[in-house]
């Protein structure tokens, strides 16, 4: 497990529109995420960033001439530098005025003019760098909002907001004056994607939510919105421009997979793109036309691919390097989905059992983030590990996952989190009633808003999980509000239905802290230092609670944000969490049990 292990970074690379021999990416360097320059014609890729948190944000200008990338500390503030594509090892400040700030989205016009928007306690703060370098304040938009796109002549911003506000998205001239709002409703949100690429009038691109369904839309300054009707999904979407401004490619995330249609919203035709099945992480057009994704599934690494089947680069070595990331290993075992029923309705589950083992067996719950995420039919290597170690894995698309309709992801009746653990208590005594796995020998391992559930559950649960792991959770629901990023509380808000001060029973009755006296599990807690999405003081506060209680606990503490782009960082605390196992889960300490076995087999 320790030899050749590498970072998969789910972005595709980034082309230069008028340039698309050149391009820039996420990849591997030395365990961790840094940004490469790719030369297409050339077929090699050059490393441009080397910092030791990794680097995860970058842009090209559209003539392929400059790279911008951020250089933020671990709790995502920080500053844009630029580098000639041509002199990689030399970088100035982008904006060598403007304060630190945390990313709030970059665009580029096609004279190479870029906007860039800072985010703070106070909202966004828009600034133009023109192409001869002059620098500008454009706008401020108090609250949470973040910088959709520029248009190619430069001319029109679109801003996006909370997606069921009444300014969704916003539409200013460069100058900052206000052209046109969307609105949005709790049962009708808006997103803006992008402007069309090439000359003639600005069309922004937009997904709304309506009816159950969602369905792309366009604007236009002298037509307003036009929704197209014609073209709806019954789960939810993402799409991007063909380069003729007239065809879209939508991404489609739909029960643990993904599908990719070519949609002309003039012609009105839509067509589905042939690719395998699996996840789609990424997907985009390139401004030859072809169209380039990222794809998956349970028992293959990410791999890049494109349509007419064109090479692309994985790591620092540029093309040739084969494509996946080292140390990827698929274990034998069944790979099923099911669908139980649920308070709410069928749940959909993603199970993998390991085919050398007599049945019940002991099981982990993956429990995935976001909330609006979802498992994937995708490869994960930390499944293939708890399967090897003897577990049965099961990961749940709870209630308030995507790629199951709006009713679904909109949905917590029981309140936040009480009604994820609904699901979640469904489908483990569904597998229990079926003998597929151990009533007394059930864990939890989430990361995130999944963490946020680990505990949430072993307090409110506590009769039905053994262990839990629960990596840079929610454990006071209060506190970490209060302590959290804008973009965060403005998430939190959107759950609650109000501040901690508007609705504090409903932050009580969801909060992980409020039940910790009924914890009788042992918990594994891992906190980063710089997590700005899930602080690591009320998780230290939920633990010392834990200790008072001589309820068996480990805290980790990583030098790290809510993201950790470290491979080595990864692999030690996985090696952590399994020896937390080994003591706890297991309930034997001798070296042949199967999460010992497990972690002396090597990876390859």
């Amino acid at each position: 497990m320790s030899r050749g292990f590498r970072l998969f970074y789910p972005a595709l690379p980034v082309l230069a529109e008028h340039a698309p021999h050149r391009a820039v990416y996420v990849g591997d360097v030395d365990g961790r995420c840094e940004i490469l320059a790719w030369d297409r014609r050339a077929g090699r890729a050059r490393q441009i960033t080397d910092r030791p948190t990794g680097t995860i944000r970058a842009a090209l200008d559209p003539g392929g001439n400059t790279v911008w990338w951020f250089d933020d500390d671990l709790a995502g503030v920080g500053t844009w530098r630029i580098c000639d594509f041509d002199r990689l090892d030399r970088s100035v400040a982008a904006l060598p005025t403007v304060d630190p700030a945390r990313h709030g989205g970059i665009a580029m016009a096609a004279d190479g003019g870029a906007m860039v928007g800072l985010s703070g306690d106070d909202g966004l703060v828009l600034h133009l760098r023109t192409a001869d370098g002059q620098v500008t304040e454009r706008a401020r938009v108090a609250g949470y909002a973040y910088l959709v796109d520029l248009d190619p002549a430069g001319r029109l911003v679109a801003v996006g907001a909370d997606a069921s506000a009444a300014t969704a998205v916003t539409v200013l001239t460069v100058d900052g004056a206000r052209v046109a709002e969307i609105a949005g409703r709790p049962d009708r949100r808006v997103w803006a994607l992008g402007f069309a690429p090439g000359g003639g009038p600005a069309r922004l691109l937009l997904v709304v939510e309506d009816r159950g369904g969602y369905l792309p839309a366009t604007w236009t300054e002298r037509g307003g919105l036009v929704r197209h009707d014609w073209c709806r999904f019954d789960t939810e979407i993402t799409a991007g421009w063909f380069p003729d401004g007239r065809r879209i490619l939508v991404r489609q995330d739909r029960h643990a997979r993904s599908l990719l249609h070519e949609v002309d919203l003039d012609g009105q035709t839509r067509t589905v793109v042939d690719t395998p099945p699996g996840s789609i992480l990424d997907a985009a057009v390139w401004p030859d036309g072809d169209v380039a994704y990222i794809w998956s599934d349970s028992v293959t690494p990410p791999q890049l691919r494109s349509v007419r089947g064109v090479e692309l680069p994985y790591g620092p070595t540029g093309p040739d390097d084969p494509g996946a990331p080292d140390g990827s290993v698929t274990t034998d075992c069944h790979r099923d989905e099911i669908w139980v029923p649920g308070p709410g309705g069928p749940v959909h589950a993603l199970v993998a059992t390991p085919t050398d083992r007599e049945r019940p067996r002991p099981a982990v719950f993956l429990v995935h983030g976001g909330p609006f995420q979802h498992a994937r039919d995708a490869y994960d290597p930390l499944v293939e590990i708890l399967v090897s170690t003897g577990c049965t894995v099961v990961r749940v698309n709870y209630r308030g996952s995507s790629g199951y309709g709006s009713a679904w992801r909109n949905d917590f009746g029981a309140g936040v989190g009480l009604t994820q653990l609904e699901d979640l208590a469904a489908v483990r005594a569904h597998l229990v009633a079926q003998g597929a796995i151990e009533d007394r020998r059930t864990a939890l391992w989430g990361t995130s808003w999944g963490g946020y559930l680990t505990l949430l559950a072993l307090g409110r649960q506590p009769e039905l999980w053994r262990l839990g792991v629960a990596i840079s959770p929610v454990a006071d629901y209060v506190a970490a509000f209060e302590a959290a990023a804008p973009a965060v509380r403005e998430l939190d808000v959107l759950l609650f239905g109000g501040t901690p001060d508007q609705v504090p029973e409903r932050y009580a009755r969801a909060s992980p802290i409020t039940y910790v006296e009924q914890v009788r599990a042992p918990v594994l807690l891992a906190v980063s230092t710089g997590d700005v999405r899930c602080p690591p003081a009320p998780v230290e506060a939920y633990a010392r609670l834990l200790a008072a209680r001589r309820i068996p606990h480990q805290v980790v503490r990583r030098q790290a944000g809510h993201e950790d782009f470290d491979a080595h960082s990864h692999l030690a605390l996985m090696q952590t969490v399994l020896l937390f196992m080994q003591r706890h889960f297991d309930g034997v300490r001798e070296e042949g049990t199967p999460v010992a076995l497990a972690m002396a087999r090597p990876a390859g």
